[in-house]
């Protein structure tokens, strides 16, 4: 259940500890997909596995902003440091713990979100009056044909799959043929790049033809039996003593 959308009575009644808490990012993805690519996808993993979820599980509201200072130069994005983001996610998981809600999953679409997500849920666990975890959906999809990108099949394929009416599908040509290969500007093993204008004309990174909305609901239903079965460990999970 949706907690945006449900009294606080009906909320009330709920007897489960389990929340999930969609983390995206408003930022450019190319030409052809929206800034909330990372928000939807992540909102899109989080809502299936509470369908399939056999128990109740709560669903906070997304957060929509987050560690994204590197497509700056892009009009429409936004970002937070990572202080401020971290304090944000631990106040969200904080809130729902006082009702009740203290085994928290933080269902991550945004790659620039994981350090601080990682950081942030072991300080939850050590100190506070919860358990959080993150999961970041495009790691848990097993071994794909195409990369990760950014713009890229795998993102755009989601959307194509769970939110078709946000992909200009007209446009992906426009998006390969101004797009980089690859993430960064490379020397060895160190990426010289801080901000993605500096490797990519139009913001993209890989090639979103090769995707498909077929692919977006393999992957969709892979990344869901992976939040499932992480939602059934964390409902049995000891936790630490605090």
């Amino acid at each position: 259940m949706h907690i945006e959308t449900e009294t606080w009575t009906d909320l009330a009644d709920t007897e489960t500890e389990l929340a999930l808490v969609p983390v995206g990012s408003t930022e450019q993805h190319g030409p052809h997909a929206p800034l909330g690519t990372d928000t939807l996808n992540a909102e899109a993993v989080a809502d299936a596995a509470a369908d399939r979820y056999d128990g109740d599980v709560v669903v906070a509201p997304a957060i929509p902003v987050g560690v994204a200072e590197e497509h700056r130069a892009f009009t429409g994005t936004l970002w937070t440091s990572e202080s401020t983001f971290r304090a944000y996610v631990r106040d969200v998981v904080d809130s729902l713990a006082a009702h009740g809600w203290d085994r928290v999953v933080l269902v991550n679409g945004h790659g620039g979100n994981i350090a601080a997500l990682r950081e942030v849920a072991g300080r939850i666990v050590r100190h506070d009056d919860a358990y959080a975890v993150p999961f970041t959906w495009f790691d848990e999809v097993g071994e794909q044909e195409v990369d990760m990108g950014h713009g890229g099949p795998m993102e755009t394929a989601l959307l194509q799959h769970a939110n078709p009416e946000t992909v200009h599908e007209d446009r992906f040509a426009e998006a390969a043929s101004g797009g980089a290969d690859r993430w960064g500007d490379w020397q060895g093993r160190v990426n010289l790049a801080f901000d993605s204008d500096e490797f990519t004309e139009n913001g993209v990174v890989g090639d979103p033809r090769d995707g498909s909305a077929d692919l977006g609901e393999q992957l969709l239903e892979s990344a869901t039996a992976s939040l499932v079965a992480l939602l059934e460990t964390v409902a049995d999970r000891e936790l630490p003593e605090r």
